[in-house]
Protein backbone atom coordinates (compact mmCIF):
# COMPACT_ATOMS: atom_id res chain seq x y z
CA UNK A 1 0.00 0.00 0.00
CA UNK A 2 1.31 3.33 -0.98
CA UNK A 3 1.51 6.02 1.75
CA UNK A 4 0.39 9.53 0.75
CA UNK A 5 1.97 12.65 2.20
CA UNK A 6 -0.51 15.20 3.61
CA UNK A 7 -1.10 18.33 1.57
CA UNK A 8 -0.15 20.49 4.54
CA UNK A 9 2.43 19.01 6.81
CA UNK A 10 5.97 19.31 8.01
CA UNK A 11 8.62 20.46 5.55
CA UNK A 12 11.61 18.33 4.97
CA UNK A 13 15.12 19.75 5.55
CA UNK A 14 15.62 20.93 1.96
CA UNK A 15 12.31 22.73 1.86
CA UNK A 16 13.05 24.43 5.20
CA UNK A 17 16.40 25.69 3.93
CA UNK A 18 14.81 27.03 0.78
CA UNK A 19 12.09 28.87 2.76
CA UNK A 20 14.70 30.39 5.09
CA UNK A 21 16.73 31.62 2.11
CA UNK A 22 13.67 33.27 0.58
CA UNK A 23 12.85 34.95 3.93
CA UNK A 24 16.40 36.27 4.27
CA UNK A 25 16.14 37.93 0.89
CA UNK A 26 13.15 40.02 2.01
CA UNK A 27 14.51 43.58 2.71
CA UNK A 28 13.16 46.87 3.98
CA UNK A 29 11.22 47.60 0.84
CA UNK A 30 9.45 44.25 1.11
CA UNK A 31 8.26 45.00 4.68
CA UNK A 32 5.26 47.36 4.58
CA UNK A 33 5.00 47.40 8.37
CA UNK A 34 8.56 48.78 8.67
CA UNK A 35 7.96 51.35 5.95
CA UNK A 36 4.78 52.57 7.66
CA UNK A 37 6.59 52.91 10.98
CA UNK A 38 9.49 54.93 9.53
CA UNK A 39 7.25 57.15 7.42
CA UNK A 40 5.10 57.88 10.46
CA UNK A 41 8.19 58.88 12.44
CA UNK A 42 9.40 61.17 9.66
CA UNK A 43 6.02 62.85 9.45
CA UNK A 44 5.99 63.41 13.22
CA UNK A 45 9.53 64.85 13.18
CA UNK A 46 8.67 67.17 10.29
CA UNK A 47 5.55 68.34 12.12
CA UNK A 48 7.54 69.13 15.26
CA UNK A 49 10.18 71.04 13.29
CA UNK A 50 7.57 73.02 11.39
CA UNK A 51 5.84 73.76 14.71
CA UNK A 52 9.06 75.03 16.29
CA UNK A 53 9.80 77.16 13.24
CA UNK A 54 6.28 78.56 13.38
CA UNK A 55 6.59 79.41 17.08
CA UNK A 56 9.95 81.12 16.51
CA UNK A 57 8.52 83.13 13.64
CA UNK A 58 5.52 84.14 15.73
CA UNK A 59 7.75 85.17 18.64
CA UNK A 60 9.56 87.62 16.38
CA UNK A 61 6.39 89.42 15.42
CA UNK A 62 5.80 93.00 16.70
CA UNK A 63 2.87 91.68 18.70
CA UNK A 64 5.36 90.55 21.42
CA UNK A 65 7.61 93.61 21.42
CA UNK A 66 8.69 95.03 24.80
CA UNK A 67 6.56 98.04 25.62
CA UNK A 68 7.74 99.18 29.06
CA UNK A 69 10.13 98.56 31.93
CA UNK A 70 8.54 98.85 35.36
CA UNK A 71 10.84 99.58 38.34
CA UNK A 72 8.87 98.75 41.48
CA UNK A 73 11.58 99.64 44.03
CA UNK A 74 11.85 103.08 45.66
CA UNK A 75 14.92 104.90 44.36
CA UNK A 76 17.40 106.76 46.52
CA UNK A 77 20.66 107.14 44.62
CA UNK A 78 19.92 105.48 41.27
CA UNK A 79 18.64 108.04 38.75
CA UNK A 80 16.00 107.63 36.07
CA UNK A 81 18.63 108.54 33.46
CA UNK A 82 20.79 105.61 34.58
CA UNK A 83 17.84 103.23 34.46
CA UNK A 84 16.85 104.44 31.02
CA UNK A 85 20.36 103.94 29.68
CA UNK A 86 20.67 100.40 31.09
CA UNK A 87 17.21 99.43 29.85
CA UNK A 88 17.80 100.63 26.29
CA UNK A 89 21.27 99.11 26.06
CA UNK A 90 20.66 95.71 27.66
CA UNK A 91 17.02 94.79 27.02
CA UNK A 92 17.32 93.56 23.43
CA UNK A 93 14.75 91.40 21.68
CA UNK A 94 11.09 90.93 22.47
CA UNK A 95 9.08 89.55 25.38
CA UNK A 96 10.26 85.99 24.73
CA UNK A 97 13.81 86.47 23.47
CA UNK A 98 15.14 89.15 25.85
CA UNK A 99 18.10 87.89 27.92
CA UNK A 100 17.05 88.67 31.50
CA UNK A 101 20.31 87.42 33.03
CA UNK A 102 22.36 89.76 30.85
CA UNK A 103 20.06 92.66 31.72
CA UNK A 104 20.25 91.83 35.44
CA UNK A 105 24.05 92.04 35.37
CA UNK A 106 23.81 95.38 33.55
CA UNK A 107 21.59 96.81 36.28
CA UNK A 108 23.90 95.46 38.99
CA UNK A 109 26.82 97.31 37.39
CA UNK A 110 25.25 100.62 38.40
CA UNK A 111 27.25 102.16 41.29
CA UNK A 112 24.49 102.17 43.90
CA UNK A 113 22.83 98.85 42.99
CA UNK A 114 23.67 95.88 45.21
CA UNK A 115 21.37 93.38 43.47
CA UNK A 116 18.66 93.29 40.79
CA UNK A 117 15.83 90.93 39.93
CA UNK A 118 13.96 90.95 36.61
CA UNK A 119 10.87 89.06 35.45
CA UNK A 120 8.50 89.14 32.50
CA UNK A 121 5.01 90.59 32.84
CA UNK A 122 2.60 89.54 30.10
CA UNK A 123 2.17 90.72 27.45
CA UNK A 124 5.06 93.15 26.94
CA UNK A 125 6.61 94.42 30.19
CA UNK A 126 9.70 93.74 32.28
CA UNK A 127 9.50 94.22 36.05
CA UNK A 128 12.71 95.33 37.79
CA UNK A 129 13.33 95.07 41.54
CA UNK A 130 16.48 96.83 42.75
CA UNK A 131 18.24 96.59 46.09
CA UNK A 132 20.22 99.78 46.60
CA UNK A 133 23.39 100.01 48.61
CA UNK A 134 23.10 101.56 52.07
CA UNK A 135 26.37 103.31 52.84
CA UNK A 136 27.37 103.41 56.51
CA UNK A 137 31.06 104.36 56.34
CA UNK A 138 33.90 105.44 54.09
CA UNK A 139 36.79 103.07 53.44
CA UNK A 140 40.28 104.49 53.10
CA UNK A 141 42.84 102.09 51.65
CA UNK A 142 46.00 101.80 53.71
CA UNK A 143 48.15 101.14 50.64
CA UNK A 144 46.79 103.54 48.01
CA UNK A 145 44.77 106.01 50.05
CA UNK A 146 41.80 105.54 47.70
CA UNK A 147 38.36 106.00 49.20
CA UNK A 148 35.48 103.57 48.77
CA UNK A 149 32.22 103.01 50.64
CA UNK A 150 31.12 100.37 53.15
CA UNK A 151 27.53 99.14 53.01
CA UNK A 152 25.34 97.88 55.86
CA UNK A 153 26.69 94.35 55.32
CA UNK A 154 30.31 95.42 55.67
CA UNK A 155 30.90 95.04 51.91
CA UNK A 156 33.01 97.53 49.96
CA UNK A 157 31.65 99.21 46.84
CA UNK A 158 32.55 102.10 44.56
CA UNK A 159 30.27 105.13 44.46
CA UNK A 160 30.33 108.85 45.16
CA UNK A 161 28.94 110.20 48.43
CA UNK A 162 29.28 113.30 50.60
CA UNK A 163 27.39 112.17 53.70
CA UNK A 164 28.85 112.49 57.17
CA UNK A 165 29.98 108.96 58.01
CA UNK A 166 32.85 107.37 59.95
CA UNK A 167 36.02 106.43 58.11
CA UNK A 168 37.35 102.87 58.24
CA UNK A 169 40.92 101.88 57.55
CA UNK A 170 42.16 98.32 57.76
CA UNK A 171 42.81 95.08 55.85
CA UNK A 172 40.71 94.75 52.69
CA UNK A 173 38.66 91.81 53.99
CA UNK A 174 37.86 93.29 57.40
CA UNK A 175 34.89 95.52 56.50
CA UNK A 176 32.25 93.36 58.19
CA UNK A 177 34.40 92.88 61.30
CA UNK A 178 35.06 96.62 61.60
CA UNK A 179 31.39 97.48 61.17
CA UNK A 180 30.39 95.06 63.94
CA UNK A 181 33.15 96.31 66.19
CA UNK A 182 32.23 99.97 65.65
CA UNK A 183 28.67 99.28 66.78
CA UNK A 184 29.96 97.59 69.94
CA UNK A 185 32.37 100.44 70.68
CA UNK A 186 29.66 103.08 70.16
CA UNK A 187 27.41 101.30 72.65
CA UNK A 188 30.21 101.36 75.23
CA UNK A 189 30.81 105.08 74.55
CA UNK A 190 27.19 106.14 75.14
CA UNK A 191 27.77 107.33 78.74
CA UNK A 192 30.42 109.74 77.38
CA UNK A 193 27.94 110.96 74.72
CA UNK A 194 30.63 110.47 72.09
CA UNK A 195 30.68 108.63 68.77
CA UNK A 196 33.38 107.20 66.54
CA UNK A 197 34.33 109.22 63.45
CA UNK A 198 37.33 107.09 62.45
CA UNK A 199 38.16 103.46 63.15
CA UNK A 200 41.49 101.84 62.32
CA UNK A 201 42.49 98.19 62.45
CA UNK A 202 46.20 97.62 61.93
CA UNK A 203 47.80 94.67 60.22
CA UNK A 204 48.57 93.31 63.70
CA UNK A 205 44.87 93.58 64.63
CA UNK A 206 45.25 96.52 66.96
CA UNK A 207 42.32 98.95 67.27
CA UNK A 208 42.41 102.75 67.26
CA UNK A 209 39.39 105.02 67.65
CA UNK A 210 38.92 108.69 66.88
CA UNK A 211 35.90 110.30 68.54
CA UNK A 212 33.76 113.19 67.36
CA UNK A 213 35.46 115.55 69.86
CA UNK A 214 38.90 114.80 68.36
CA UNK A 215 40.11 112.39 71.04
CA UNK A 216 42.16 109.44 69.80
CA UNK A 217 41.92 106.21 71.79
CA UNK A 218 44.50 103.45 71.45
CA UNK A 219 42.86 100.14 72.34
CA UNK A 220 45.50 97.71 71.16
CA UNK A 221 44.93 94.09 70.15
CA UNK A 222 41.86 92.00 70.73
CA UNK A 223 43.51 89.99 73.49
CA UNK A 224 46.84 88.63 74.66
CA UNK A 225 47.50 85.12 75.93
CA UNK A 226 50.37 83.55 77.80
CA UNK A 227 52.19 80.39 76.78
CA UNK A 228 49.52 78.23 78.40
CA UNK A 229 46.81 79.97 76.36
CA UNK A 230 45.36 81.93 79.27
CA UNK A 231 44.07 85.44 78.60
CA UNK A 232 46.34 87.91 80.36
CA UNK A 233 44.87 91.07 78.88
CA UNK A 234 41.38 92.51 78.77
CA UNK A 235 39.47 92.70 75.50
CA UNK A 236 39.19 96.07 73.70
CA UNK A 237 35.57 96.42 74.88
CA UNK A 238 36.61 95.79 78.49
CA UNK A 239 39.44 98.31 78.30
CA UNK A 240 37.15 100.89 76.73
CA UNK A 241 34.43 100.26 79.33
CA UNK A 242 36.98 100.77 82.09
CA UNK A 243 38.02 104.09 80.57
CA UNK A 244 34.42 105.25 80.14
CA UNK A 245 33.62 104.38 83.76
CA UNK A 246 36.55 106.55 84.96
CA UNK A 247 35.93 109.32 82.46
CA UNK A 248 33.91 111.74 84.66
CA UNK A 249 36.60 111.78 87.39
CA UNK A 250 39.40 111.93 84.82
CA UNK A 251 37.80 114.82 82.95
CA UNK A 252 37.23 116.81 86.13
CA UNK A 253 40.74 116.16 87.39
CA UNK A 254 42.50 117.12 84.17
CA UNK A 255 40.47 120.22 83.42
CA UNK A 256 41.62 120.29 79.79
CA UNK A 257 40.58 118.45 76.62
CA UNK A 258 42.15 115.02 76.21
CA UNK A 259 43.88 114.59 72.86
CA UNK A 260 44.89 110.96 73.24
CA UNK A 261 44.12 108.13 75.61
CA UNK A 262 46.27 105.00 75.62
CA UNK A 263 44.31 102.07 77.06
CA UNK A 264 46.88 99.39 76.29
CA UNK A 265 47.77 98.95 79.94
CA UNK A 266 46.71 96.00 82.02
CA UNK A 267 45.44 98.01 84.98
CA UNK A 268 44.98 101.58 83.81
CA UNK A 269 45.46 104.10 80.99
CA UNK A 270 47.57 107.10 80.05
CA UNK A 271 46.32 110.38 78.56
CA UNK A 272 47.76 113.37 76.76
CA UNK A 273 45.94 116.66 77.19
CA UNK A 274 45.82 119.78 75.05
CA UNK A 275 48.80 122.08 75.46
CA UNK A 276 51.13 119.30 76.56
CA UNK A 277 53.39 117.11 74.43
CA UNK A 278 53.79 114.62 77.24
CA UNK A 279 51.16 112.54 78.93
CA UNK A 280 49.44 114.06 81.92
CA UNK A 281 49.95 110.82 83.73
CA UNK A 282 48.81 107.29 84.07
CA UNK A 283 45.42 106.76 85.65
CA UNK A 284 44.76 103.59 87.63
Amino acid sequence: MTEHQPAFGKLNAAQAREAGARHAKVGFWQRPDWMNLVSGGLILLASVMFGIAGVKAAMKQPLFALREVVVVSPLGHVTHAQLRYVATSSLRGNFFTVDLDRARKAFENLPWVRSAQLRRLWPGSIEVVLEEQVAVAYWRSVDSGDTRLVNSFGELFDAAANDSMPVFSGPEDSGAQMLTQMRHFNEVLQPMQRKIVALTLSGRHAWQLKLDDGMVIELGKDMSRDREGRVVRATPEERLARFVARWPQTKEKLGRPVLMADLRYQSGFAVRVAGSEQGKGKQQ
